[in-house]
């Protein structure tokens, strides 16, 4: 299909609204408060703030964090811009990516730090706390990687005569038997010398019957 560039925009305005939205919800409910079990110990609601990248890695370094989603933005425009036509599952990959990196930039420049309040457990594992933002983009890079990696049938070389073209879905497109085209030719060459020579013939005949004045 057709690159779409509404499209693009309109699933990562989605990817950033609810990511800000829940952010917003978090540091009002969850600030200072207990956490929140939704599925025992194994989901809870906790509210953190990191100042490293996603899921709280290189969490407290003085470098500018925020760099990362700026490159991550820009590559999705270039990805976008540079294909005409997009399968949907590529145009969705990208989307994601742009939506969250797009809702951890807004924080980043906001306050520094970006809002972090779903907490993962296993027994004793604990999965780095995460956002809305990080799962979009966590989604979008395996989607992307799922499908990018595989040529569409929409980018995939045209090859194959005309009658391949319109052969009805389905069937198998008419094969052309060479040697058989090139008896036919010959024969109709054949056919084409015999006439000629016959009309030929023909003409020498009535010249010579011709009485002479």
């Amino acid at each position: 299909m057709k690159r779409s560039l509404p499209l693009l925009l309109a699933v990562s305005a989605v990817c950033v609204a609810l990511d800000q939205s829940t952010k917003h919800w978090a540091t009002a409910r969850l600030a200072y408060s207990e956490p929140i079990h939704v599925v025992g110990d194994l989901v809870r609601l906790t509210y953190t703030r990191n100042s490293g990248i996603a899921f709280g890695l290189f969490a407290g370094r003085a470098f500018p964090f925020y760099i990362f989603s700026i490159i991550a933005a820009i590559a999705v425009f270039v990805l976008f811009l540079r294909h005409p036509r997009l399968a949907w599952p590529r145009q969705l990959s990208l989307a994601l990516i742009l939506g969250g990196a797009i809702g951890n930039l807004i924080d980043r420049i906001a306050t520094g730090e970006v809002v972090d309040f779903i907490l993962l457990a296993w027994g004793r594992h604990e999965f780095p706390i995460f956002n809305v933002a990080d799962m979009c983009v966590t989604i979008g890079v395996a989607l992307f990687a799922l499908v990018w990696t595989h040529e569409s049938d929409e980018t995939a070389p045209v090859s194959g005569s005309l009658a391949a073209a319109v052969v009805t879905p389905g069937e198998s497109p008419p094969t052309l038997n060479w040697e058989s085209a090139a008896d036919d030719a010959n024969a109709g060459d054949d056919r084409d010398a015999a006439g000629s020579g016959t009309a030929s013939g023909s003409l020498a005949r009535d010249g010579a019957d011709r009485p002479q004045p």
